[in-house]
């Protein structure tokens, strides 16, 4: 179960960029916005968990900080997927990685 748990946190970091992506393709603005939001979305948020979140990160992140963190990064990912209009997968998603993010703590993976 613990394996399987990180494969759902693992799917989970690479829905929150897709989701950000998404949002960015959806905004209704001029092509030029869009194309930048939605490239430009994922790449920071690449960024961000790789400086902070990934276990090799520069800048990794311990403790409260470490869990509110997470809380805004993946938390921007399923707010990202709601305003982009798919509010029912916006809160399975937000579900799913609450649940596993929890498991993975209780767990110490």
């Amino acid at each position: 179960m613990k394996s399987v748990n990180l494969l759902v946190v693992f799917l989970s970091e690479l829905a929150v960029i897709a989701s950000v992506g998404t949002w960015g393709f959806t905004l209704g603005t001029g092509w030029t916005l869009r194309l930048l939001a939605g490239i430009g979305g994922p790449v920071v948020m690449i960024a961000l968990w790789w400086l902070f979140g990934a276990p090799d990160a520069p800048h990794k992140v311990h403790g409260a900080i470490r869990v509110a963190f997470e809380a805004c990064w993946f938390g921007a990912g399923a707010v990202a997927l709601a305003l982009a209009g798919y509010v029912v997968a916006a809160l399975v998603l937000a579900g799913v990685m609450a649940l596993s993010k929890g498991l993975a703590v209780a767990w110490r993976q």
